[in-house]
């Protein structure tokens, strides 16, 4: 007899069932895009509101990562106690509140509180995001659907880039371009009436009555033939909770491979470093060359805008190119562009031309990259694997643009502060080439680590962890 999770797993698609989920996701990852988006339109406004040299501006963006990156291992924790559609609503109201608020701050350091506010609750709205799409998908249509989630991002920081020029004629236009996530607190009414919670979370708590409520009511939306289907009694709860659990799963993620860990590690962290680099500085770059602030929006939103194109032509060749070839070449040369782009900064066609090839290289980079790291490992340390290599990332790159606003650029210069980030960028992809392995048409679990096979309840990954 197959299990209740098999069940949710070979449902046939629906748009007006899993799709609606998939719409609903999608929506909450376009605003956590709009809001990181968000830091790179402020900072050039907010230097000349609150009169702040560069290193201060910098820490618009720091303050706002590096919340993110506490609220990535906080919130992983959380949902797994209060459910995957409860911490989806709650972590969407704190960072749509905490931005609405900060446009209402009175003071600098007020406004980077509630930035770093914002950033807890964005650090958890993204994985439990993630993790409320999956659980809900085919599994004939989960590598599609979790790929073209990717797309909501370009398409969150273009909407980002235009709304945000549209306002730029209005009086503190700073404060309006924040007050706009008002929106995603909107969302939450069709979070309470369009998703229930998933039953796969529902059954790892041993609520079966719950779980068995859900998975009749998915069987007979979607058409199915409905069967007799068991529901297994979770394992033995170990007790371990928050930073404990989270010190376990670090530790086997480690002990699987200390190769494919460091690669996956190095790799997001070098990837997301440029990434957000030139997401959070390229409007104040371009007012540094003396474009206007439309003007410097527009080109920005321009390198947002054609991401939407990467991110699609990147779920079409994943499977076709393998995952080590396609992250090698798009990465490498993302930051080769970013090189050219400094270079003939000062030529308005050039470095239009410069920014818009980063902007579609690296949206080739970045999905394949999510997809890649967590195939590296077996199942019940998938969620677990990402969410670390993802958290630590973001607790590197979330001090990268306050060490670019005040070291590396005035330092070094932008051509040579983007040639050493390349060269970064260089040697992971080297590393990633001698230490991990390639998944194209991998089974999931045919993981070769090298290291112990970590059976499923010691990690507790596989019974509900979501990745940060």
């Amino acid at each position: 007899m197959r299990t209740g999770q098999e069940i949710v797993q070979d449902l046939p698609w629906r748009w007006s069932v899993q799709g609606k989920i998939f719409i609903i996701g999608g929506l909450g990852y376009l605003f956590d895009a709009y809001d990181i988006a968000l830091n790179g339109f402020l900072m050039p406004l907010l230097s000349g509101h609150f009169d702040l040299s560069l290193s201060e501006r910098g820490l618009v963006a720091t303050a706002n990562l590096v919340g993110m990156a506490v609220g990535a291992v906080a919130w992983s924790a959380a949902a797994d106690r209060i459910g995957r559609k409860k911490a989806f609503g709650v972590t969407l109201l704190v960072f749509s509140g905490c931005s609405v608020l900060g446009a209402l701050a009175p003071t600098y350091p007020v406004f980077l509180a509630l930035r770093f506010l914002a950033g807890v609750g964005l650090g958890g709205c993204i994985p439990v995001d993630y993790a409320l799409v999956g659980e809900f998908s085919p599994r004939a249509y989960r590598g599609r659907v979790l790929t073209a989630m990717d797309a909501w991002w370009p398409v969150g920081v273009t909407l980002c880039g235009l709304v945000s020029t549209a306002m730029l004629t209005l009086h503190d236009s700073w404060r309006w371009m924040l007050a706009t996530m008002v929106l995603p607190a909107l969302l939450l009414f069709w979070v309470r009436r369009g998703v229930p919670e998933s039953p796969i979370y529902l059954a790892a708590k041993g609520r079966e009555a719950e779980a068995r409520h859900v998975i009749d009511d998915l069987v007979a939306r979607t058409g199915a033939t409905p069967e007799r289907y068991v529901i297994h009694a979770p394992p033995p709860d170990d007790g371990r909770r928050g930073v404990s659990a989270a010190v376990v799963q670090l530790r086997l993620v480690w002990k699987f491979s200390p190769r494919i860990t460091s690669a996956a590690w190095l790799l997001f962290a070098a990837v997301m470093l440029v990434y957000y680099a030139a997401l959070s500085w390229m409007p104040s770059i371009l007012k540094e060359e003396g474009q206007g602030d439309v003007a410097a929006f527009m080109s920005t939103t321009l390198m947002s805008s054609v991401g939407i194109a990467g991110a699609l032509v990147a779920a079409a060749l994943v499977d076709f190119t393998g995952r080590k070839w396609l992250i090698g070449v798009t990465a490498t040369l993302s930051s080769l562009a970013l090189v050219i782009f400094a270079l003939v900064r000062s030529t308005p066609t050039g470095s239009t031309v410069a920014i818009a090839v980063f902007g579609f290289l690296v949206q080739l980079a970045v999905p394949t990259l999510y997809a890649y790291v967590a195939e590296l490992y077996p199942t019940e340390l998938r969620a677990s694997g990402f969410g670390w290599a993802s958290s630590v990332s973001r607790a590197l790159t979330g001090f990268a643009p306050l060490l670019f606003g005040s070291l590396m650029w005035p330092v070094l210069g932008l051509p040579l502060t983007f040639a050493v980030l390349g060269v970064v960028v260089c040697a992971a992809v080297a590393w990633m080439a001698v230490a991990a392995p390639e998944t194209k048409g991998r089974a999931l679990d045919d993981a070769d680590g090298g290291g112990d096979h970590v059976p499923m309840t010691a990690t507790g990954a596989a019974r509900a962890s979501t990745p940060g």
